[in-house]
């Protein structure tokens, strides 16, 4: 495997492509599914930066490779960071988001407070030596679902300084605010001076 190639231990075709967006030619970024890996890895813990470094580490013990995890949450102010860690399987272990959604914005109904941040945490493996690279992104949740782009909450999260919820933007914008980008942005920093 080519020095420069690392693997994302993901399932999520959206992460992959939102990551290969900002990464571009620096790095040959390929999926678990490329990388001839058939496995849903666990996110047992109780944050996001432990769930991450289990996605990397369990993919560096089986190959020994270069490769780097990710987990996000959105942690919303007047729910005490709620869903955050529990973001994917909010309403269940199905992962629905359309669900998850439903649930949110149930919990909210009435709540003026709609205060929330998009947290990323990227877990890179690299040489056999962890390194974890954060981005938030604050912003607002509304009261019904704009857009169509995305994946997630996308729908109903506007960021800050924008009027329009990340899946009312185009991938390229959504770039200019997001958390998974910031994180990315610290990891591609990282990879450049290796």
């Amino acid at each position: 495997m080519k020095n420069n190639t690392l693997i994302f231990a993901t399932n999520n075709q959206h992460k992959v492509q939102e990551i290969r967006s900002v990464i571009g030619g620096y790095f040959d970024i390929i999926t678990l599914k490329e990388a001839g890996i058939d496995m849903d890895i666990p996110e047992p813990h109780n944050t996001i930066e432990a769930n991450a470094s289990e996605k990397s580490k369990t993919i560096y013990k089986l190959t020994h490779q270069n490769c780097f995890g990710e987990d996000t949450g959105l942690e919303v102010e007047a729910l005490n960071g709620e869903p955050g860690v529990k973001s994917a399987r909010y309403a269940g272990d199905e992962k629905n988001f359309e669900a998850n959604i439903d649930k949110l914005l149930n919990k909210l109904n009435g709540v003026e407070n709609r205060s929330a941040q998009f947290k990323t945490v990227i877990s890179l493996m690299w040489k056999s030596e962890e390194y974890l690279f954060e981005g938030t992104i604050k912003g607002k949740i509304i009261h019904e679902r704009k857009g169509n782009n995305g994946f997630g909450y996308d729908s109903v999260f506007i960021p800050g300084g924008s009027s329009k919820t990340f899946a009312e933007m185009e991938l390229a914008e959504k770039n200019l605010y997001s958390h998974r980008r910031k994180a990315t942005d610290k990891l591609i920093e990282f990879l450049k001076q290796q």
